[in-house]
């Protein structure tokens, strides 16, 4: 039976994680580590994370649709090839050994922090051009790559799609809402290649939903009302330490 304080700590850092994955990116950097440190092997944490993201992403999407900020024909184009790439991506996932997910994990943790560093979204502005084939193939083919990366470990997926759509001369907002919607669309795929391999604690995602959920939530009011910037130094230092212990159990 899983211990209750440990559901109230998922559903804690599900609140946190939930706002910070919709204002910018990098919950998954928080859940995922919290969930191995509470007992479960790399592989069901990281089934587990993606019942969080899916609850989150499905409020998020909803709300940036009511508010009017969602390209959806957009986010279509970029969701298609990344839902063939997240299955690849998950199936890569539930084959790798404990051992080798956890330094995978650790070097992808630190890795983003250098981007959440450099801050690309600072300097990725450009005008928004039309989207001929050659694009077309080019954020098909980017996407799916995205894909197989989401799919395999989700941390950090939000920062390669925001630098990616900064380059199509997208506003911060229609970036952050194509983002979760593209990672709504792939989490499905994901979720359901680790619940057939039977790498999913219900209970402990559960809770860890109930928390991303109402963060999706918090972070679509704020990304609308007042940018990202600043929730994104909530978690360096986090990361850090998590990183760490990942790496030096």
């Amino acid at each position: 039976m899983t211990d209750p304080l440990h559901l109230l700590l998922l559903f804690g850092v599900g609140l946190v994680a939930g706002t910070l994955n919709v204002v910018a990116a990098g919950g998954s950097l928080i859940t995922l580590p919290v969930l191995i440190f509470l007992g479960l092997p790399v592989a069901v944490a990281n089934g587990t994370n993606r019942i969080a993201i899916l609850a989150q992403n499905v409020v998020a999407t909803a709300d940036f649709q009511r508010r009017g900020v969602l390209p959806v024909r957009l986010a279509v184009l970029c969701a298609t090839p990344a839902l063939a790439g997240s299955i690849i991506g998950a199936r890569l996932a539930v084959d790798m050994d404990e051992e080798m997910f956890r330094r995978v994990l650790a070097g992808v943790m630190l890795l983003v922090l250098v981007v959440m560093v450099v801050d690309p979204a600072k300097r990725l502005r450009f005008d928004p051009a039309r989207l001929g084939p050659v694009r077309r193939i080019a954020l098909a083919g980017t996407f799916f790559l995205v894909g197989i990366h989401g799919g395999f470990i989700q941390a950090g997926v939000g920062f390669v799609i925001i630098s990616g759509l900064l380059l199509h001369g997208l506003e911060m907002v229609q970036v952050n809402a194509v983002k979760v919607a593209v990672i709504l669309v792939f989490t499905v795929a994901a979720l359901v290649v680790f619940v057939v391999n039977g790498q999913v604690d219900w209970p402990m995602g559960l809770a860890l939903a109930a928390g991303n959920a109402i963060g999706g939530r918090i972070g679509t009011k704020l990304t609308v009302e007042t940018g990202h910037v600043w929730l994104r130094r909530v978690v360096f230092v986090v990361v850090i330490i998590f990183a760490v212990r990942l790496l030096w159990p």
